[in-house]
């Protein structure tokens, strides 16, 4: 099931200063991953970042076997999915230094990108446009991090995380 297409305000990007003095990449350059299970679960996907000429990204997600219901999705800093949990991915994604919250609120990291639902066949779509992100080389590229799916609902307020628990699912853009 397709769901909206939430739009981030381009005002988020005045928290991020290479929104600002960074040009946009061309239209269509895009970065991929391919999501992995971890944690002994059997989730996998894909992502894809697709840079924008008016600025931000397009990110579109789509998982299978997951768990029904609402998880959590971030771009983490590392982009290592070694870990048996993926714990190598490190924490969110956060080079403007700002607390967690939800893919629509101004200050938030970069990696937030809110929850994903899964229907009752296990699988699961999002889109959304992020002005904190950029497929281009640069402090808010997401070229070299890595996309985790978890095993719950983000809260989008408990700090540093979201309360989303353990990493069902990882995989590195490239």
């Amino acid at each position: 099931m397709r769901k909206g297409l939430l739009a981030i305000s381009a005002a988020a990007c005045a928290l991020a200063a290479a929104c600002a003095t960074t040009p946009a990449a061309p239209e269509g350059s895009q970065a991929r991953t391919t999501l992995e299970s971890r944690s002994g679960s059997t989730v996998t996907g894909t992502a894809t970042f697709t840079e924008r000429s008016t600025g931000g990204v397009r990110v579109e997600i789509h998982v299978e076997n997951a768990p029904p219901g609402s998880h959590g999705l971030h771009v983490h800093d590392v982009g290592d999915c070694s870990a048996p949990d993926a714990s190598s991915a490190g924490g969110h994604f956060n080079p403007g230094g700002t607390p967690h919250a939800g893919p629509s609120e101004l200050k938030r990291h970069a990696g937030d990108l809110g929850n994903i639902e899964v229907e009752a066949n296990g699988k699961g779509h999002l889109e959304l446009v992020s002005d904190l992100l950029t497929v281009r080389p640069g402090p808010n590229s997401v070229v070299g991090r890595a996309v985790v799916f978890h095993e719950k609902r983000d809260d989008l307020t408990s700090q540093p995380t979201g309360d989303a628990g353990g990493r069902l699912a990882c995989g590195v853009v490239r």
